[in-house]
């Protein structure tokens, strides 16, 4: 009679504000998953040393350990840098990913501890790569960037106030120069961002290179750069150019069924920030007449008689391609072309289909 081994601890940890959800599983030869506890800690400091003693306990052999959990805002990156300075394997995925999982496997409900099980499960079952820590430029650089689009929402939104005030019937001079008083101060600390965000880049040799990398793209420039590179940290949560376009909410959904032929549009269930800082570097790209660009523009206008949509899959081509420059440590060249595949022999058409869509849509 066979003897079951047990090959790997995964520690599942679904991360909110206050607390963390967690769930210890351990996988054997059999591909069996068993559950081998479940409890919640606090999300600080304390909360995180009750659970690594927590964690011991529950190792009754010595086998690999994985600490298995998503990507929450900010909320998991406490536990995240703690648990690596112990010399713990942790694994960061995308958010919903154990949501998505979870569903395959029939299971339609969710709360804190269905999701933890479902990390855990996650861990055991499939090799994820290890998480590496973004540097403290990178943190420092996301700091700066989002102050800077906050200052720019308050100066818009004060600036229609001061607008709507001066063009009215009866105007108040006295609320008028406090909006012009604070519209001078959003515009000084908006340009100390701007120089901070500047100095930030140019002063780590990395990210310096980086940027002149993808900066060579007409359109995108040290903001945009600044933006993407602490939005992604620095790309490491991706391992393929498709999940930073689901990251980023540019991922296309379809709708229809039958002879029902609903609108196609992207997601927007992503990260915005990025979103956002891409739509000004999509028109440069376009009116500056560079070929890969235009193309693509006038490709998807051509098909949809809609320029927004050809805007944005300029969006998406540039997010791509800052992502590949960056992995590749290349300099953007205007003039490269991609070489033309042969054709594919008729048996194996099928199976490369997919992949051959994803490209054509990079």
């Amino acid at each position: 009679m066979h003897t079951m081994k047990n090959l790997k601890y995964s520690v599942g940890i679904d991360v909110s504000m206050n607390d963390i959800a967690c769930c210890i599983s351990v996988i054997n030869d059999q591909q069996e998953v068993k559950v081998r506890a479940t409890r919640k800690f606090n999300n600080n400091e304390g909360g995180f040393s009750l659970f690594q003693e927590w964690v011991k306990r529950h190792q009754k052999e010595e086998l690999p350990v994985i600490m298995v959990m998503e990507a929450t805002g900010v909320y998991h990156e406490q536990l995240a840098w703690f648990l690596h300075h112990k010399g713990n394997m942790v694994s960061i995925l995308l958010a919903n990913k154990a949501k998505k999982y979870l569903q395959a496997d029939g299971i339609r409900s969710k709360n804190d501890k269905i999701d933890a099980k479902g990390l855990a499960k996650i861990g055991a079952e499939k090799k994820l790569d290890q998480w590496t820590p973004p540097s403290m430029e990178l943190y420092t650089l996301r700091y700066y960037t989002r102050q800077h689009q906050s200052l720019n929402e308050f100066y818009t939104a004060t600036a229609n106030q001061l607008h709507s005030i001066e063009h009215s019937q009866v105007k108040n001079k006295a609320i008028i120069k406090q909006l012009k008083s604070s519209l001078k101060l959003y515009q000084k600390h908006i340009k100390e961002l701007e120089k901070l965000i500047a100095q930030l880049i140019h002063a780590d040799p990395v990210l310096n290179q980086h940027q002149q990398n993808i900066c060579a793209i007409k359109g995108m420039g040290m903001l945009s750069f600044a933006v993407i590179a602490a939005e992604t940290n620095g790309f490491t949560l991706f391992d393929n150019a498709a999940s930073l376009v689901k990251y980023a909410g540019y991922d296309v959904i379809e709708n229809e069924s039958g002879k029902h032929v609903g609108k196609t549009k992207i997601s927007k269930r992503g990260n915005s920030r990025i979103r956002r800082i891409l739509h000004m570097p999509a028109f440069c790209a376009v009116r500056d007449d560079q070929p890969q660009f235009n193309k693509l523009f006038d490709r998807v206008y051509d098909k949809t008689k809609i320029k927004m949509k050809g805007y944005v899959a300029v969006q998406k081509k540039l997010l791509v391609m800052s992502y590949y420059l960056w992995k590749k440590g290349e300099q953007y060249d205007p003039t490269f072309k991609k070489e033309v595949a042969p054709a594919l022999p008729e048996a194996t058409r099928d199976e490369s289909l997919k992949e051959v869509l994803i490209e054509q849509q990079n």
